[in-house]
């Protein structure tokens, strides 16, 4: 395998979990405070469900890359959205910070999509030029 379809292979997985790992940090404000720490933990468990979803769509992508690809581009399109509502009208963030976050947060998983698309192409042209020899 040529090293640029080696970077292709890992660059989404790699992008991925340090996204996740991103993300998941943000969990961590959960502890702390005047709650119990059964509270405390339930918290924590709520905030890293998207980590959770993200997680097995890796696990997912990793062996089906053009269904994996397909899910984390609409998930993450549609968490962006999420992401922009919550920081825009909950939190009244300004427009220009809820964008920023919603790029910051919504924007690697895309990246990530892309990338397993185009490792799929790459890998069926690469078939498909070796059957044909």
């Amino acid at each position: 395998m040529k090293t640029s379809h080696k970077i292709l292979h890992w660059s989404p997985r790699i992008i991925c979990i340090l996204a996740i790992l991103f993300i998941s940090m943000f969990s961590l404000d959960a502890f702390g405070g005047d709650k119990s720490l059964g509270q405390q933990l339930l918290d924590w468990v709520m905030n890293m469900i998207p980590s959770f979803v993200f997680i097995g769509l890796l696990i997912l992508a990793w062996y089906k890359e053009f269904v994996g690809g397909i899910i984390f581009i609409s998930l993450s399109v549609l968490f962006s959205v999420l992401v922009f509502l919550i920081n825009f009208n909950r939190n009244q963030f300004s427009l220009a910070n809820s964008l920023l976050i919603t790029l910051a947060i919504g924007l690697p998983f895309v990246l990530v999509g892309v990338l397993f698309l185009l490792n799929h192409s790459v890998k069926k042209k690469i078939k498909q030029s070796a059957a044909a020899f």
